[in-house]
């Protein structure tokens, strides 16, 4: 089996792809990408002509490289900036709206409010009472940062 593998150059090239995209799941940086990339590049020169092993080697580093120096920052921008959109667009859910305490709390120690049908963990600097309506000025993770409306 494995020499059947290794008689057809284009198959070996393929399955090494695959693996290397599989292990950029596992172990994400968005540099193993580029050499599954590169192994299918291979695979397609090997299926079009007969490169011999080492001309196969070298198509392969040389494709990879290429792929990860000219492209990797250009998707990253493009994916990094989708993400920080979406996160800046929840952040803006919350910032500025008004919530409602159902308990008192304020200085060290911390409280809960409604917000959108949710009680939220909330602080304030402030003493903020039970039933007071609070404006939200910043959201850290699952808990609302808050001050009292004027």
């Amino acid at each position: 089996m494995i020499t059947n593998i290794f008689s057809r150059p284009e198959i070996f090239w393929f399955i090494l792809g695959l693996g290397l995209f599989i292990l950029e799941l596992i172990m994400p940086g968005f540099i193993i990408f580029f050499f599954g990339l590169g192994a299918w590049i291979t695979a397609l020169v090997c299926l079009t002509g007969h490169p011999g092993t080492n001309l196969q080697i070298i198509i392969f580093a040389i494709t990879s490289s290429i792929l990860l120096l000219a492209l990797r920052k250009i998707i990253q921008k493009k994916f990094l900036n989708s993400i920080n959109t979406k996160s800046e667009d929840v952040e803006d859910e919350f910032t500025g709206k008004e919530a409602l305490a159902t308990v008192d709390f304020g200085g060290i120690k911390k409280g809960k409010v409604e917000f959108k049908g949710t009680t939220w963990t909330a602080e304030s600097s402030s003493e903020i009472r039970e039933g007071q309506r609070v404006l939200i000025i910043e959201k850290d993770s699952f808990k609302l940062i808050v001050e009292p409306k004027k």
